[in-house]
């Protein structure tokens, strides 16, 4: 499987952080940015830092979140790691992100060595197979430019919409109140599973917010709207490889005090539940002034 336009190397090159010291790493920015640093780069690079003064006996299950600051996309990011446990299951790390000795974030990040035990999760929902649906680049086409910040962006992440993205919905003047998108890695990644929670993390970011707007009947490049993520966190719940389709099932159950709150779960082919994401948002909706 190879890779369109090497988006996925180069995710792979900013997750390999440069170790500056014991507990201090640096990350880089991708040549495709943002007007600032991508949350999901900061949420995938916080991990890796992490979970590189842990070891891999120890595989993180929790991570939460908090945005600071909006990260300039030309320098490059430093992540300093706290140590507050390290038991005989369980670590507890905070990694906080600097430029310019500013904080950008901040991430708790918890581990614990997987076992067995009692076991449930919600059903994975019915959806179409991921293989014979196109890939989201595709319904960028017509709209290139209304779409141009997710048509300039990386795309490492094979990403195909089980329901028409907020883009096609404001054509057809539809409302949802859910997104289900299949992801995966766009080719093969490392065996590292630090490495696979690491590019889950980066997708977490990518389309859990869909849901507040498609619910309002709105879209992003069509609507004024301000969004920025405020806080976002994850619960691992089992091993997985994120270079095999995961459904990332998302919706949001509140939008008040121009705040939206958005969950997701992340679910394997075969329907096990790997993981769960809450992020919370500032959502801002300027409507557009009637003549």
């Amino acid at each position: 499987m190879s890779t369109e336009h090497g988006d996925l190397e180069v995710l792979l090159g900013l997750l390999d952080l440069e170790q500056t010291g014991e507990d201090t790493f640096l990350g880089q920015h991708p040549e495709k940015v943002w007007s600032r640093t991508f949350g999901g780069q900061l949420v995938a690079q916080a991990i890796v830092a992490a979970g590189r003064t842990v070891g891999p006996e120890r595989p993180v299950h929790a991570v939460n979140a908090h945005f600071v600051r909006g990260g300039d996309v030309k320098q490059p990011i430093e992540y300093r790691v706290e140590r507050h446990r390290d038991g005989r299951a369980f670590a507890n790390r905070t990694v906080t992100a600097y430029q310019d000795d500013q904080e950008l974030f901040v991430m708790l990040a918890a581990f614990q060595d997987y076992g067995k035990g009692l076991e449930h999760g919600t059903p994975l929902p019915q959806v179409p197979d991921p293989d014979g649906l196109p890939r989201v680049e595709e319904s960028f086409e017509g709209l290139e430019d209304r779409l141009q910040m997710f048509v300039n962006a990386p795309h490492p992440i094979d990403m195909r919409y089980t329901n028409d993205p907020a883009w096609i919905l404001k054509g057809t003047g539809e409302t949802l109140n859910h997104n289900r998108v299949w992801m995966r890695a766009d080719g093969t990644l490392p065996d590292d599973p630090l490495i696979h929670v690491a590019t889950l993390g980066y997708s977490s970011d990518t389309t859990v917010l869909d849901s507040i707007i498609t619910t309002h009947g709105l879209s992003w490049g069509f609507d004024r709207i301000v969004a920025a993520t405020v806080n976002h966190s994850i619960w691992f719940h089992r091993p997985f490889r994120f270079d095999e389709w995961a459904l990332y099932a998302t919706q949001s159950p509140v939008a008040a005090g121009q705040r939206g709150l958005a969950m997701g779960h992340f679910y394997s082919r075969a329907g096990e539940l790997l993981a769960t994401v809450v992020q919370e948002g500032v959502i801002r909706h300027f409507p557009a002034r009637s003549k």
